[in-house]
């Protein structure tokens, strides 16, 4: 019988430039730089660029790759019409996925961009990802959905549109240092996905719809939506150990609490905890990062689990005043990069991916018996 390694569990399937994630130490790289680096240092299209080009860039690369992202903030028309009439009870998960596929259907690619077609394509999704996500937010609401503008990088530009005015600096700075914690994490099942559809040669839209499809199960993405919702449901501080107590007793999952990958804390947790920490005093609603902490703290001695990055990014995006079905699409957009970098990648050196199965069903060599005999 052939070792089966259910998930692929430490199982090497390709090589990567891109990101590296070290479980047992708590360490997360980009090409190399330690997230602790990267963090509040750089910017997220800093970031982009480094996804693609394997370096950060100097400030002419900089201006010319801010230029070409923002050049692309244009939706199709028929994207634009597809978000207005879509139904106002679907997911935005699910439009950003349908949306990102009608983009393929559409020749709206600019030819004066000094790229191949594929890269171009790369940075069209990293800038409309943002806005398809906005524009459903708004237009479920009946509200009008605001012009695209130029001058705003792509953290502010996202909560500009949600909101229909320029964020402050803060709100900005929090959501691009969120940003660019989310953009890059290996071979995670969305990133996997998005790797095994380019494979194949597919077009890139085709890869990343499926990475999105995968991007929106609960116990992937979806997690920082439960995460709020497990605080709602808890309600108050002094409610805290007893829920959790219950909830361990029926052996229900604690959102936000442990991770495949990781053995010890998230390398990514401490900067949103701390990002946390100061939008609740800012706003004077420290309930929920207070009731965060006890669970943190419950969770780390009963159980040796420690918090992940959808844990504090919750009560980040919850301060902020995003929508909580918008957690997941936040996720989505930052990881942009990330999933159309490693198809980039995927392409470069193409190998189609083909697993093997190990067969448990029924012993070789059934008969097939007549359907009025059976």
């Amino acid at each position: 019988m052939a070792l089966v390694s259910k998930g692929l569990e430490g199982v090497v399937a390709a090589e990567t430039r891109l990101g590296e994630v070290k479980g047992a130490e708590g360490v997360l790289f980009y090409c190399g730089y330690d997230i602790n680096e990267l963090a509040g240092k750089v910017s997220y299209e800093e970031v982009v660029y480094l996804l693609f080009h394997n370096r950060l860039p100097n400030r002419e690369e900089y201006d010319q790759f801010v230029t070409a992202l923002r050049a692309e903030r244009e939706l199709p028309q028929g994207v634009i019409d597809f978000l207005r009439s879509a139904p106002k009870t679907a997911k935005p998960i699910d439009i950003m996925r349908t949306a990102v596929s009608m983009l393929g259907c559409y020749d709206t690619m600019r030819h004066d961009l000094t790229m191949s077609a594929e890269l171009a394509t790369a940075v069209k999704l990293v800038s409309q990802i943002g806005i398809i996500a906005a524009y459903f937010h708004r237009a479920r609401q009946g509200l009008s959905l605001p012009p695209v503008r130029k001058d705003l990088g792509e953290a502010a530009h996202f909560l500009y549109l949600i909101n229909d005015e320029v964020p402050s600096k803060e709100a900005e700075a929090t959501l691009d240092v969120a940003y660019v914690l989310h953009a890059e994490h290996g071979f995670n099942a969305s990133t996997f996905t998005a790797r095994v559809v380019a494979s194949t040669l597919s077009d890139m839209y085709s890869a990343i719809s499926a990475a999105i499809g995968a991007l929106k199960g609960p116990l992937h993405g979806g997690a920082n939506e439960g995460v709020i919702h497990m605080l709602e449901e808890i309600g108050d501080l002094d409610k805290v150990d007893a829920w959790v107590e219950d909830a361990l007793a029926q052996k229900k999952k604690i959102m936000g609490i442990g991770h495949r990958v990781y053995k010890v804390l998230d390398p990514r947790a401490p900067h949103l905890k701390e990002m946390a920490i100061k939008l609740s005093n800012q706003l004077g609603d420290a309930k929920w990062i207070q009731m965060s902490e006890r669970i943190a703290t419950i969770m780390s001695e009963q159980k040796g689990l420690n918090a992940n990055v959808d844990f504090y990014s919750a009560t980040v995006y919850y301060s902020l005043g995003i929508p909580t079905d918008l957690f997941t699409p936040i996720f989505a957009i930052s990881r942009m990069s990330g999933w159309t970098a490693h198809v980039l990648e995927q392409w470069s050196e193409n190998r189609l991916f083909r697993p093997l199965s190990e067969y448990i069903g029924k012993p070789y060599g059934q008969k097939v018996v007549p359907i009025d005999e059976r």
